[in-house]
């Protein structure tokens, strides 16, 4: 590699942005930015529509795990931000339960109580050697917690059946058992909600986690190519061509686009890899907006609905964010999000109004309320989560060895495919590292090794 390499960085995401941050931050020049899109942030982008309604790509909310990232949000920030303590619960069996689900159990009815303490006892007393998802959750929660709230509720999240996801994914994105909370829960009366690392969070006070990127990008327009989408990579003769026909030659490549795509778009590749792309499954999202004339009825940030009659399997209160993500004072700004895929198709023709059939059949809006919707908005990214499939983990202990052989970084949410380290911190971090490892040296502490030989374990 040269001394001075032509860094060439694909997607203006929280990691391409990133990248290009720290670089400009040390003083380096010789890098560019391609971007498909005319916006940057990537699904962490926001959007306002014509009514004045701003929306998030799904329930993003500011919590880190790095002081550089949390450094970085206070520039960009500055004292715009509200910061809230998080009022998160569950819609079962029509009631609301505090978050998480398996602390709280104690208003359920009797028999769910019942079946999730037996089950939870059971689990205890036998040894379990899980192979996948499924099977760990039915050995750590037991089969009354697993049946009705943990695979129902999964399923809906990752359109994926259980049975088909691996579980070293599991850290900070489950809250699992605690034998004496659940016991002081259901015999005390004593619930347990401040469990998770987003316990406390920050939000900007406007333009929604769009701000942050669209703040990023006041740093990286001088190197910024919008409306640029790649059309294939070249990694022998290092070189990237976009869709109009321009040639940008490279030393180093860090690609955010997501990992099957940039192996489909490369020339030369093995067939190894080639074929390791077959065990990379994602799903897509359909994330409807409703605004509704009328103050917000409740202080929740966000809800789960587990139960497969309710489209949605997350509810977020974005009016309860920012009094300034609604174009009035006293206005209602909810925020739903649905999951598709083969395994769960959902039509998206359909999608907005079985989404308010929703909200009004939960009692999140009253029969009343469609009179008062002022804003309907719908997006439906193909991607939204990178599963983390069974075959993922050999998946990417072959791809991500041979991209490196050729000065490839693939990082980021979809880069990486790790939804493990997928949150807004994660991926802006592993653009910083990037740009540390390339120019200074500094081995990587973020990306996760994954599959044989990787080594990489647990969440960080």
């Amino acid at each position: 590699m040269k001394h001075e390499p032509r860094i060439l960085i694909i997607g203006a995401g929280p990691t391409g942005l990133g990248a290009g941050y720290r670089l400009q931050e040390l003083g380096y020049d010789d890098w560019v930015i391609l971007e498909a899109n005319d916006y940057v942030g990537g699904l962490a982008t926001s959007f306002t529509d014509d009514a004045g309604f701003t929306y998030d790509i799904g329930g993003h909310v500011m919590f880190s795990h790095y002081p550089y990232y949390d450094e970085l949000v206070d520039k960009l920030m500055g004292g715009d931000y509200t910061e809230l303590q998080r009022e998160a619960w569950v819609w079962m069996e029509d009631r609301f339960i505090p978050y998480p689900f398996q602390n709280n159990i104690r208003d359920l009815e009797r028999q769910t109580v019942f079946d999730c303490v037996m089950g939870l006892i059971e689990s205890q007393r036998q040894q379990h050697s899980p192979e996948n998802f499924a099977q760990w959750v039915q050995a750590v929660f037991g089969a009354g917690i697993a049946k009705h709230f943990m695979l129902p509720y999964n399923f809906k999240v990752w359109a994926t059946p259980p049975e088909l996801m691996n579980y070293v994914w599991i850290g900070e994105r489950v809250s699992v058992i605690d034998v004496e909370a659940i016991l002081r829960n259901v015999i005390i009366g004593e619930d347990q909600v401040s469990w998770g690392p987003n316990n406390t969070f920050r939000y900007p006070l406007r333009g929604g986690t769009g701000f942050l990127y669209d703040g990023l990008r006041t740093f990286v327009d001088h190197k910024l190519h919008l409306e640029t989408p790649v059309a294939s990579v070249d990694p022998h003769a290092k070189e990237v061509r976009t869709a109009d026909g321009r040639r940008w030659p490279y030393d180093v490549l860090l690609s955010t686009m997501p990992l099957n795509r940039l192996v489909q778009s490369m020339e030369g590749v093995p067939d190894a890899v080639q074929g390791a792309v077959d065990g990379l499954h994602w799903s897509g999202s359909h994330i409807v907006g409703i605004g509704i004339d009328r103050p917000a009825q409740s202080s929740k940030n966000w809800i789960y609905f587990p139960e497969p009659e309710v489209p949605f399997y997350r509810v977020t209160y974005l009016s309860n964010y920012s009094p300034y993500i609604t174009p009035a004072p006293d206005q209602t700004l909810l925020l739903t999000e649905t999951s598709r895929s083969p395994h769960k198709p959902e039509d998206g023709a359909t999608i907005v109004d079985r989404v308010i059939d929703g909200l009004i059949h939960t009692g999140l809006m009253h029969d009343s309320d469609r009179e008062l919707i002022a804003s309907r908005w719908l997006c439906s990214p193909d991607m939204t989560y990178p599963v983390p499939s069974v075959t993922r983990d050999a998946a990417l202990g072959t791809i991500q060895p041979w991209l490196r052989s050729n000065d490839v970084w693939s990082r980021g949410r979809f880069g990486a495919w790790l939804y493990e380290i997928g949150n807004m911190d994660h991926s802006a971090m592993q653009g910083v590292e990037f740009a540390n490892q390339v120019l200074c040296g500094e081995p990587e502490t973020v990306w996760i090794p994954r599959g044989e030989g990787g080594g990489g374990e647990g969440i960080r």
